[in-house]
């Protein structure tokens, strides 16, 4: 998809498949369908990967050595590669997660059932920062983060330049691991237009494009809708994006043909905003984006246009996320109805915090949440919410659920029992108990110097 003409490149579209590791498994079937209709330059990104699902995924591979890809890559890809290849639409998807090798491999499998020749399929390497640094270089790290917990994974969020290099070099299909979201859809703005690396105008432009289509669904309307104060029409049947992206970096939001939900300045602006936490200076690996000078217009049905992203020098560090084993996490839950079941579930709750005091266990990190009464807005910093503080309400259909961070699975067991102990030893009428004790990760965020790593791509054997 190079374009090496002293003319204008023509526009490029591209379509989101996903916008998280659960999203809906034939989103990406229209968005397809849309693009194949378009004449010219198109890609496809899956974007399937969070900091939690990335630590899974390395511990999935620590069971396996041949897994910790997106286990739901061949439901995501399956109904579109066929399609794909045939209309020469690269696939750009993240879900390598922590063993991008082992996706490509999946992905060869998944072309040969379905009677596809073998695949070009590129993978993108660096990521890692436990296979990448030094032990110095990550004890710099740890100690810049304080964590002092065994560490899961840790990896750097990478840029777009990978991504451009192997779709330059004919790549059907471009794996990575972590890289910045919007990264996989500047990556083809890259290799289409030959935008320089330092036309930070254009960078920023793609970045925000890339960002537009990040979270799938969410710019057409899905986390927008609001019955009555939002409204989105055939919800059920949403539509995902599909940016059509200009060679000067003006680009319009669009969403894929004969689809459900709505694109309009609403949706877009609500998109554009969203995990900005500074507009004048959106950090990427590949930019610094300024959108405060962003204009965003409606253009037509479902079209809406955005010019005027300014860009600037690239940051000298990376963002890295590293996670480690945190607490075991004990939780139960039990229901309480009928008249003054508030008061019946807020005692319950006050049981079992006693009970716990009496075993030894008071000073574990422990709430407790009145399900559709007080729960919402409570923290994980060990406030427990007390009877006097459960608010009278009407509610007579109401669930409690205590939750605690424990250091061993035994002290997750004992807290989890006192709520199922609840079902006989009181308060009267409650019922239907769940418990589960699970162990849990924690994340922490840290910098690291751009020199310190050296990221490259290369063809999956």
């Amino acid at each position: 998809m190079h374009s090496s003409s002293t003319s204008a490149a023509p526009s490029l579209h591209i379509g989101a498949g996903a916008g998280f590791s659960g999203d809906r498994w034939d989103a990406a079937v229209p968005v397809v369908r849309t693009l194949l209709a378009h004449d010219g330059p198109r890609a496809l990104i899956f974007e399937t990967l969070a900091e939690r699902t990335l630590a899974l995924a390395q511990l999935q591979r620590r069971q396996n050595p041949d897994s910790g890809w997106e286990p739901s890559l061949e439901h995501f890809v399956a109904p579109i590669l066929a399609d794909c290849v045939h209309g020469a639409i690269p696939i750009i998807g993240n879900f390598g997660a922590a063993n991008p090798r082992g996706a490509a491999r999946q992905l060869q499998r998944l072309a040969a059932s379905l009677g596809l020749p073998a695949l070009r399929v590129a993978i993108v390497n660096g990521d890692d920062l436990l296979t990448a640094l030094t032990t110095g270089q990550m004890r710099a790290l740890l100690d810049q983060s304080s964590i002092e917990r065994p560490l899961v994974s840790a990896n750097a969020y990478l840029g777009a330049r990978e991504i451009a290099a192997a779709l330059r070099a004919g790549a059907q299909v471009v794996v990575t691991g972590r890289v910045a979201d919007p990264a996989l859809a500047l990556g083809p703005m890259l290799a289409h237009f030959d935008w320089p690396e330092d036309d930070w105008d254009r960078l920023a432009a793609g970045t925000m494009a890339g960002h537009i289509l990040e979270c799938g669904g969410q710019v057409c309307g899905g986390y927008f809708a609001d019955p009555g104060f939002k409204d989105v029409p055939d919800l059920a049947e949403l539509g995902f994006p599909i940016i059509e992206m200009h060679e000067n970096g003006r680009f319009v939001v669009t969403k894929a043909a004969h689809t459900g939900g709505c694109v309009d300045r609403r949706t877009v602006v609500e998109q554009l905003l969203y995990e900005i936490h500074d507009p004048g200076a959106y950090l990427t690996p590949d930019v610094v984006a300024d959108i405060t000078e962003a204009e965003v217009r409606e253009i037509g049905a479902d079209r809406v246009e955005i010019t005027g992203v300014r860009g600037h020098a690239r940051p000298a560090t990376l963002k890295a996320t590293l996670c480690y084993e945190g607490p075991w996490l004990a939780e139960g839950e039990i229901s309480y109805a009928g008249p003054n079941a508030a008061a019946r579930a807020a005692l319950a709750a006050d049981v079992v915090r006693k009970r716990l005091h009496a075993l030894g266990l008071g000073d574990l990190k422990m709430r407790a949440d009145f399900i559709g009464v007080a729960s919402v807005f409570g923290d994980d910093k060990g406030r427990w919410t007390a009877a006097a503080d459960v608010p009278a309400s009407p509610a007579d259909d109401l669930r409690l659920r205590i939750a605690a961070a424990a250091a061993t699975p035994q002290d997750a067991e004992r807290v989890a029992r006192e709520v199922l102990a609840l079902y006989t030893c009181g308060p009267a009428g409650g019922g239907g108990v769940r418990t589960a004790v699970t162990p849990r990760l924690g994340s922490g965020s840290c910098l690291v110097p751009r020199e310190w790593l050296a990221p490259t791509w290369e063809f999956a054997a």
